[in-house]
């Protein structure tokens, strides 16, 4: 049901119990959750985590994939896409959230941006558009999402803090209506 999707150094594939120790590390680390939630993670709240990756694939099928380089097999982080149903000051209802995150160990490699190509090309077969969310401060991940073609920023509130949203199109679906602002 999830797809495996290969990259010149990485293989994305679907969540495994074992992959479990490695991304509970991942969202305990402070330098990784900085931007993300501020706070890290619990081993309770990494295995609830968890636990939504693969429910995504069995009820909106989409999800997150694990992000393992092909030179070792060693755990890279979690990369896809999400519906969260988020209470954001703007509709996102329909609307793939797409998500990166990496251990400290890949950061500043270029295998988010890797990662996320092959993610997007499949779900732009699927979907028109995609959108991300930040922190205003986490310039290092809206880097990234420019150089995957997501713009037209959007200033917004999340959890009564500020965020922004960037918006990607997918290309052009034949026969497909042009997808909205």
């Amino acid at each position: 049901m999830i797809p495996t999707l290969d990259t010149p150094r990485l293989i994305l594939r679907g969540h495994r119990p074992d992959d479990f120790a490695a991304s509970a590390a991942m969202w305990a680390d402070p330098a990784v959750v900085r931007f993300i939630q501020g706070t890290p993670q619990t081993a309770e709240q990494s295995w609830q985590r968890f636990l939504r990756y693969a429910g995504h694939w069995a009820m909106v099928g989409y999800g997150y994939w694990v992000a393992e380089a092909k030179a070792d097999g060693r755990f890279v982080g979690e990369i896809g896409f999400a519906d969260y149903r988020r209470d954001l000051s703007v509709d996102v209802t329909g609307i793939p959230e797409a998500g990166w995150v990496l251990a400290t160990h890949a950061h500043g490699k270029g295998l988010a941006t890797e990662a996320m190509q092959a993610a997007l090309g499949w779900i732009d077969r699927r979907y028109p558009r995609t959108f991300a969310l930040f922190d205003p401060a986490h310039a290092a991940s809206m880097h990234v999402a420019r150089k995957l073609g997501f713009g037209a920023a959007r200033d917004i509130a999340y959890n009564g803090q500020p965020a922004v949203t960037l918006w990607r199109d997918g290309p052009p679906r034949t026969g497909a209506a042009p997808a909205g602002p």
